[in-house]
């Protein structure tokens, strides 16, 4: 079957409103994770290309700046009715080229689209402020302005959504926007091209130029960039964050997670496994808000361990577009590797494997990048399985003595992305919103993902930055600054 697989060439940039072949002879391999096959080829785009790109967007932002807001809103309503149009087509793509499975995909898409929608009414938002008469014919008025070009740079995980946390906001508020997708999953990315210009977006205003680190310190030192969104490891964000504010641009920077969920002895133990599962294996772990540290106390501890690594036991891997396909595969060989390197860490540092899967491939996909729904228990704070980001279909256990234990042991984590509850006790969720450093708090939800017009918040080495991703004032703030204007008029006449 994978003799029979799609191929896409080489993919393209989209620069003014033009699809271009990158003039470079440096490649990056995209496979299909699940078949271990090359499907096309992301370009390394050339210096001269990415800062073709930024004058394209340079170009156009004085124009679109002036574009009246309503006129603006019309051509994001235009691209979501037109994403919506190929819904099943992207996620398909999607899948192909990241691994995971189809429904997974459809709801990516649905987020992105979500975003869009939003990014609508952010223009409204971007409202400003006035008072007459603050002193003696005097009025003052506080405005919203765009700020110029910005840039994007994505993961590999949400190949689609990530981006359209920052697009829709973007434009709609009046600036242009340079993305540059990660290497490992260009393809979704590109079959929007057609839909951006379908929509009627002017030439200059959403640019899309693929590469590696040549790209990226480009962006991070052009002076015509205003602002950086990134997404990705600690490590690599904090040396954007770290160049871009040197550089003197706005930076914010999702970056590494360690999630923990909490299972109370009050906790429904069937639901909450059944939402730890989609945590902890959806995506097959590779998601910033995935779980990665089941807690619990020791009236429970023996009963969610059994009830989770049971469903575990179940879940079917394989391509994800195979509806008979529970998880999909991880995104390369060396995550496949790395992650596997852990689980045997763990077990050398003294954990338990309750459900040990990382060497399973299905033998269909003998050369798919497999690694199998993994549960580890008696772990510790100290073991590397607990301490690092392994991004991978991998469960820590950790039992708590009770609820002020088990606050201590997540707060001792260096992440602060996000953390779940499950129980019946309003007492216990409140003092877990109350005292967990993390920025986005299940209560009784596996994946505690905010909506689009909610801040995808993050604490500690979770973020950089101070304002943050998706919707809310912080896209405001962030893709606008604010301009006072203080007037003073002669009045004659009058009363």
């Amino acid at each position: 079957m994978s003799e029979d697989l799609e191929t896409y060439g080489d993919v393209k940039n989209l620069v003014g409103n033009e699809v271009v072949k990158s003039e470079t002879e440096e490649y990056f391999d995209v496979f299909n994770p699940a078949y271990g096959k090359v499907i096309a080829k992301a370009p390394e785009s050339t210096v001269d290309e990415v800062r073709h790109a930024i004058d394209s967007a340079q170009e156009a932002f004085y124009r679109w700046s002036q574009e009246p807001v309503t006129e603006r809103i019309k051509y994001l309503c235009r691209l979501e009715h037109l994403m919506t149009e190929k819904r099943e087509e992207l996620a398909r793509m999607i899948t192909t080229e990241h691994g995971k499975t189809f429904s997974e995909a459809i709801a990516e898409v649905d987020r992105a689209i979500e975003n869009v929608e939003s990014g609508c009414a952010s223009a409204y938002h971007g409202m400003g402020k006035n008072n007459i008469n603050v002193a003696h014919n005097v009025d003052e008025t506080l405005y919203r302005v765009p700020l110029g070009v910005f840039a994007v740079i994505a993961p590999f995980n949400f190949p689609l959504m990530v981006p359209f946390w920052f697009i829709p906001y973007a434009i709609g508020l009046g600036n242009t926007m340079v993305v540059k997708p990660s290497e490992k999953v260009p393809l979704s990315m590109q079959m929007t091209y057609e839909l951006f210009m379908k929509a009627g977006f002017p030439p200059g205003v959403v640019n899309v130029i693929n590469g590696g680190k040549r790209v990226v310190n480009e962006i991070l030192s052009n002076d015509a960039i205003r602002g950086i969104s990134f997404v990705g490891s600690t490590p690599v964000g904090t040396y954007i964050y770290n160049t871009g504010t040197q550089n003197k641009k706005r930076v914010q920077a999702g970056l590494s997670a360690k999630n923990y969920e909490l299972v109370m002895p009050d906790a429904d133990i069937e639901y909450a496994t059944r939402g730890m599962i989609s945590s902890f294996f959806g995506n097959a772990g590779q998601r910033c808000l995935a779980g990665s540290v089941v807690v619990t106390l020791p009236e429970n501890h023996d009963k969610v361990v059994r009830a989770f690594s049971e469903k575990a036991k179940k879940i079917r891997m394989g391509f994800g577009l195979e509806k008979e396909t529970d998880m999909g595969p991880v995104i390369r060989e060396e995550s496949r590797k790395r992650i596997k390197s852990y689980v045997a860490k763990g077990l050398e540092e003294g954990a338990s494997p309750v459900l040990n899967r990382s060497d399973e491939i299905p033998s269909k996909f003998p050369n798919g990048f497999f690694v199998g729904p993994t549960i580890l228990d008696n772990a510790t704070s100290d073991m590397s399985i607990v301490k690092d980001e392994i991004f991978g279909p991998v469960a820590s256990v950790i039992e708590a003595k009770n609820l002020d234990d088990a606050i201590e042991i997540i707060n001792k984590s260096r992440y602060g992305n996000a953390s779940t509850i499950f129980t019946s006790s309003g007492a216990s969720a409140r003092r877990y919103v109350n005292e967990v450093e993390a920025g986005n708090i299940g209560v009784n939800i596996g994946v505690a993902a905010p909506i689009s017009y909610y801040p995808f918040a993050g604490f500690k080495d979770s973020f950089l930055g101070d304002l943050h991703a998706q919707g809310g004032d912080d896209h405001i703030y962030f893709f606008t600054e604010r301009k006072v204007v203080i007037s003073r008029w002669k009045i004659t006449g009058g009363a």
